[in-house]
């Protein structure tokens, strides 16, 4: 297993930030009464880009990588 700790994600990286970002703005809507097709997007998007983030640093760390689409 090859382990590339220079290729790691720290906390303040761009790809980190916004996936905290998203999940601010899904939570900020809960909160505001957002419902229906606005709450699932924004719930989807964070998702997402937090599991962007998961990928990336399970590749960094010689995990398994899935096949990306």
């Amino acid at each position: 297993m090859v382990r590339d700790f220079n290729s790691v994600l720290l906390p303040d990286h761009p790809m980190y930030a916004d996936a905290v970002e998203a999940m601010k703005q899904y939570h900020q809507a809960q909160a505001d009464g957002v419902g229906g097709a606005e709450l699932e997007r924004l719930r989807l998007l964070a998702e997402h880009r937090f599991q962007a983030v998961t990928d990336y640093q399970l590749q960094a760390f010689g995990g398994p990588s899935e096949t990306s689409h």
